[in-house]
């Protein structure tokens, strides 16, 4: 028998595991040299999550509002890998980016210019760039609605699991009927995500607080919301105003 020598070249073609494998694709209905796949992007299984929550209308949303982006990448930047500080510095991280804590953001203006867009935006945004984003988006109305006590609902129970998710979208901020009780119900929710510095997206339809050139008639957030609430709102986030008209008028193709 003749034995091939290690200095005999031989072709990777002419070798048994290719015939082997040319064997096994073909039994498959595979051709080895039929035409490369097309170059398609990866799927992000977060942002597939996220796409069958996200209302039909924001599935497409984008964050190009540039203080939004700019949010965006700084809680990206902040969000860490679970476990690292239990790892050994040597073996990396225990897996994706989960987002942790970081600035909030209180988007105001007139009706339809695109504020909740941007916070959907956001949320898809942070699931596109790899983070995992554990979220949760309520409007102020419906909170206060599913808040209400009624027997066989630990309504505490359902607060504190809304309180310390890590990125909150609180939408439509002042448009409820204002009362004591959904005033302390909005302080403590805000409150507790304050103190432990858990991103909050607060949408609202109106402005912070009155100013000279504004019609007395005109209903502020401070009136809406109290001054303990507002203040916890300044402190926590940093105030974006949106302007234009009201793009829900706009022709639709």
């Amino acid at each position: 028998m003749t034995r091939a020598r290690l200095q005999d070249p031989q072709s990777a073609a002419e070798s048994p595991g290719v015939t082997w494998m040319r064997a096994k694709l073909a039994a498959l209905g595979i051709a080895p040299d039929g035409p490369e796949l097309p170059d398609t992007p990866e799927p992000v299984p977060a942002l597939e999550a996220a796409q069958r929550r996200i209302p039909y209308a924001y599935r497409e949303a984008g964050a190009d509002h540039p203080d939004v982006a700019a949010w965006v990448h700084m809680i990206a930047a902040a969000a860490v890998a679970p476990h690292t500080d239990s790892l050994h510095p040597h073996h990396g991280g225990g897996g994706r980016r989960v987002v942790a804590r970081g600035p909030s953001l209180l988007l105001w203006g007139p009706t339809g210019t695109g504020k909740t867009h941007q916070a959907y935006g956001a949320i898809r945004s942070l699931t596109a760039m790899g983070c995992a984003v554990r979220w949760h988006a309520v409007k102020a109305a419906d909170l206060y609605g599913q808040m209400r006590p009624r027997p066989g609902v630990d309504v505490e129970w359902m607060l504190r699991d809304i309180v310390r998710i890590p990125l909150l979208l609180l939408d439509d901020l002042g448009a409820a009927k204002n009362s004591e009780w959904t005033e302390e119900l909005t302080f403590r929710l805000l409150a507790w995500r304050d103190e432990n510095r858990l991103p909050t997206l607060v949408t609202s339809n109106l402005a912070p607080v009155r100013t000279t050139a504004m019609d007395p008639r005109q209903p502020v957030l401070r009136d809406k919301v109290g001054d303990r609430v507002l203040s916890r709102l300044s402190g926590m986030c940093t105030a974006v105003e949106f302007h234009g008209p009201d793009r829900r008028f706009a022709p639709r193709g």
